[in-house]
C-alpha cells in the first residue's frame, strides 16, 4: 500500500521509478490503480509492443504499465 499512496501523490508529475529487477524508468505518472502504475515515457527506448496504449493521450505516446509490487523507489525529477 505504501507504493500505491506514494504513486498517487505523484500523479501528473515527472518521476524516476526503480523496480526490483534494478531498472530505472523515467516519465510522468498518468494513472495509478491498486495493482499498477501507468507511466508515460519521456523517450522511447528498447523493444516496443504493438497496440494503442490507453485512451486520451496523443499519438505516439508510450504508456508503460508497472506492477506496484515491483517498485522499490520513487524519485521526483
Amino acid at each position: 500500500m505504501e507504493a500505491y499512496f506514494g504513486c498517487l501523490r505523484c500523479v501528473n508529475r515527472r518521476v524516476r521509478l526503480l523496480t526490483s529487477d534494478g531498472i530505472w524508468h523515467e516519465g510522468t505518472i498518468v494513472k495509478v490503480d491498486r495493482n499498477h502504475v501507468h507511466l508515460r515515457r519521456d523517450e522511447i527506448r528498447g523493444v516496443r509492443t504493438s497496440g494503442f496504449g490507453f485512451g486520451g493521450f496523443g499519438f505516439g505516446d508510450e504508456i508503460l504499465t508497472l506492477s506496484l509490487f515491483t517498485l522499490l523507489a520513487i524519485a521526483l525529477i
